[in-house]
């Protein structure tokens, strides 16, 4: 059976492709378009996942898209009547959400000549999220957890996943959501593009948690775990907030209303400086969203005795809380896959269909990369097209046949304090770079993050920088340890190990690190041994090939890149460009 699975005429827009209830391929729509967090149809990605399946869009059995116009109906209905004030909004969304059932016109459209002839299914919005969370986890059973901004008028649901099984136990409707507390105070904060929450998430520990009182007037924990907005403090529920899906990058009104402002002070304009009262905001809309969760989670844990979780929605890319669940609550063991947020949905919606019509369950997502992948062939034909640009540059090119000689040279270069861009590989589904997409540094100097956020990403000062760390070594240097391999939590690292490391240890101590496991990616892993065996520090920095742009695809934008940028070394395959 083949299955097709889409997130569409949604933010990082997405395709995923499954057979016989293994993934053979996943990509974000962003990555071929060059646009971040892509809104639309994921026409591109779809003809990636179709080239990598070797198949034709006539062989696909099934397109699953996460989003059911069915799904809550009834609490919907009962909305608009309760609410007659707001019905236009509700009804816009409805009909907002008609496109998505277009897509199999959509299909023969951008595949002329071809014809789909399966069958197609709409999955609940957050019913995909939790298949996307447990259906590829190694867990039996589990307390499945999605919490974002809205889907299909939920922003939030949760239950237990059983073997191919998950029931769903509990929903948190419109108008309430923790993802747009989380997104509306961001915007406040003068982070107003689609996505930057992690900004606040990595200026927070910048701050302390003084505005506390104010944040739980703004949140309220209610005591069956759920949480519950003031809405007299945002403006989603009145009002258009969402001006494109459809095509490009989606764009958001002010979801927080002028009480807000009147509760907090003035609102930080994107190019007003950051001063400490923004910073100890932000300290506190992270301390409230890690109350409202924990509450949550905590809840399901008591009641379910389980001490597996697995977790999914945007708010699960949230990785310092994700980080703090086993400090915090008696689960023991966190599951949280490569593209947690919207696009994960795409890898959902394909396996609620498969495990819908009785397929086992025979995958675990162990690694992230399903992307493309580029043969030395097609790396040499860019340099040759490319040689003026390079020869301009005044870098030099040669070709390491031998992995381990690569792995050394690349290692020494890194200890060296050279900036090196790694291109290996299948590209990483999801956000984060894993290693095959990766720029790489030294960790040990304290100069790094500053020369990086100014020369080379060209984005704030306080944005820190993860570490990719050999699984083997993770106790040795961190507080807990744990198999992290998509880069989706922070632990503390080990107090005394800090100095060692100070290009990755965050102004609280933490690191966002990845664990990087041999069976996985050997040669990143081998990379990362012979950068041990010279420096005694088993990791590297890392952080994503790209300069406000989305992750780089093919060669050519990480040769685009290395050019514009200071790095001093691309690695493309076995070849390398120094400069």
């Amino acid at each position: 059976m083949i299955i097709l699975g889409l997130n569409a005429f949604h933010g990082d827009s997405s395709a995923a492709l499954v057979r016989d209830g293994r993934l053979v391929a996943a990509a974000e729509e962003e990555r071929f378009r060059r646009i971040k967090h892509w809104a639309g149809f994921p026409s591109e990605a779809i003809a990636y996942c179709l080239r990598e399946g070797g198949l034709a869009l006539a062989d696909v059995d099934h397109v699953a898209v996460n989003q059911d116009n069915r799904a809550n109906l009834f609490r919907k209905i009962r909305y608009l009547l309760t609410n007659v004030s707001n019905a236009g909004l509700v009804l816009e969304r409805i009909r907002n959400r008609r496109e998505r059932q277009r897509i199999p016109e959509l299909l023969n459209k951008a595949f002329p000549g071809e014809s789909f002839r399966g069958s197609f299914h709409n999955v609940e919005h957050h019913l995909a999220h939790l298949s996307s969370a447990f259906h590829v986890s190694p867990f039996e059973k589990a307390v499945v957890v999605s919490v974002d901004g809205f889907g299909d008028f939920a922003s939030a649901a949760w239950g237990v996943g059983e073997g191919k099984e998950v029931d769903v136990q509990g929903r948190v409707l419109f108008p309430h959501s923790l993802g747009i507390f989380y997104q509306a105070l961001t915007q406040y904060l003068g982070f107003p593009h689609y996505g930057d929450e992690y900004k606040v998430m990595g200026l927070a520990p910048y701050g302390s948690p003084v505005a506390m009182e104010e944040m739980r007037k703004i949140v309220r924990l209610l005591p069956d775990g759920t949480f519950e907005l003031d809405l007299s403090y945002f403006s989603h529920h009145r009002q258009r907030v969402v001006d494109q899906w459809t095509s490009g990058v989606p764009e958001f009104a002010d979801l927080f209303s002028p009480a807000l402002e009147k509760l907090l002070g003035p609102r930080r304009q994107t190019l007003d400086p950051l001063e400490e009262r923004h910073r100890d905001i932000a300290r506190s809309v992270q301390a409230m969203y890690e109350e409202a969760f924990f509450h949550l989670i905590s809840n399901l844990q008591q009641r379910s005795g389980l001490t597996d979780l697995a977790l999914s929605g945007g708010c699960a890319m949230n990785s310092v809380a994700n980080g703090k669940v086993r400090r915090v609550t008696k689960f023991k063991r966190v599951y949280v896959q490569a593209a947690a947020g919207d696009a994960g949905g795409a890898i959902g919606a394909a396996y609620a269909v498969w495990h819908g019509a009785g397929g086992a369950r025979t995958f675990v997502m162990e690694h992230g990369y399903w992307g493309p992948q580029f043969n030395d062939g097609q790396i040499l034909s860019l340099l040759e097209a490319e040689r003026v640009r390079i020869a301009e540059a005044k870098c030099v090119v040669k070709t390491i046949s031998d992995e381990g000689d690569l792995c050394r040279q690349a290692a020494g270069a890194i200890a060296a304090g050279k900036v090196v861009g790694w291109f290996q590989g299948r590209m990483e589904w999801g956000p984060r770079a894993l290693g095959n997409r990766s720029i790489l540094c030294d960790p040990r100097r304290a100069n790094m993050k500053e020369l990086l956020n100014a020369k080379i990403k060209r984005r704030e000062s306080f944005r820190p920088f993860a570490p990719s760390v050999l699984e083997e070594a993770v106790p040795d240097w961190f507080e807990e340890d744990d198999n992290v391999p998509f880069m989706m939590q922070v632990f503390q690292i080990r107090p005394e190990r800090r100095k060692q490391i100070p290009a990755v240890t965050h102004v609280d101590g933490s690191g966002r690190l990845q664990t990087v496991a041999r069976g996985t990616n050997p040669r990143y892993h081998r990379l990362i041994e012979c950068f041990s065996s010279v420096t005694g520090v088993p990791m590297v920095l890392n952080t994503s090939f790209n300069e406000n742009e989305p992750v780089v695809c093919n060669p050519k934008e990480a040769l685009d890149c290395f050019l514009r940028t200071n790095m001093d070394i691309l690695i493309l395959g076995n070849t390398v460009i120094a400069r």
